[in-house]
C-alpha cells in the first residue's frame, strides 16, 4: 500500500502519487498521508507539524470511538436490508434535483467509505449509513450524485452539492466527528 513512517507517537502509511498536494486522513486502517511523488520527507514533516492540533483532536476522537460493541452479522444484515429499502428512494428523490441519471445502486459493508460513484454512474453506499441521522444519509446521496456532473472534488463540485443540499457542511462535520465510531462498529474493522 505504501511506506510506513512515524510522526511523533503515531505510525502512518505514506502513499505517493500524482496528486498535487499533501493530505492526511484517519481511516479504519489508521493514519494515512498522501503526498505528491516529489515531496521530501522534510515537507511532509512540516505539513504534519502544521496540522498537529487537528491530528491530536481527531486521533483522540478515533481512540474514544471504540466504546460501542461491534455489530453482529444479523444486525449488519438488517442494516443492509433497511438500506436497500431507504437509499434507492433517496437517490430517486435527489437525482432530478441534481439533474443526473444513475446506474445500479449497491449496498455494501465497507471499512472506510460512505459511498462512491463509478464512471458508469453506478452508486455504492455503506450500510452503516443507516446508523447516521437521515440528513447525513441524504448528504452522502447528494455527494455521490453530484459526482455524475463533476467527477472530482473541485469548487464546481462543492458548489453543486451546496446548491442541492445547503446543509451539506454540517452533515460533513457530523461524519468527521462521528463517522469513525460508526465504522468501528463494523466487525470487519
Amino acid at each position: 500500500m505504501g511506506e510506513t513512517r512515524r510522526y511523533g507517537e503515531w505510525t502512518y502509511q505514506l502513499i505517493r502519487s500524482d496528486r498535487r498536494s499533501i493530505a492526511v486522513q484517519i481511516t479504519s486502517d489508521g493514519l494515512v498521508v498522501r503526498a505528491p511523488r516529489q515531496t521530501t520527507q522534510a515537507q511532509i514533516d512540516e505539513f504534519l507539524s502544521s496540522h498537529d492540533r487537528w491530528l491530536r483532536t481527531h486521533m483522540a476522537k478515533a481512540e474514544a470511538a471504540s466504546g460501542e460493541p461491534p455489530l453482529t452479522a444479523e444486525e449488519l444484515q438488517a442494516l443492509a436490508d433497511e438500506a436497500l429499502r431507504v437509499i434507492p428512494e433517496r437517490v430517486r428523490y435527489y437525482a432530478p434535483l441534481v439533474g443526473v441519471t444513475y446506474g445500479r445502486i449497491t449496498i455494501r459493508n465497507q471499512r472506510s467509505k460512505w459511498g462512491s460513484c463509478s464512471g458508469k454512474g453506478n452508486l455504492n453506499f455503506n450500510c452503516l449509513l443507516m446508523l447516521a441521522p437521515p440528513e447525513v444519509l441524504d448528504s452522502v446521496v447528494v455527494h455521490e450524485l453530484c459526482h455524475r456532473r463533476h467527477p472530482n472534488h473541485g469548487p464546481d463540485f462543492y458548489a453543486e452539492v451546496l446548491r442541492v443540499y445547503p446543509n451539506y457542511r454540517a452533515c460533513e462535520k457530523w461524519l468527521k466527528d462521528n463517522g469513525l465510531a460508526l465504522m468501528r462498529r463494523n466487525p470487519i474493522y
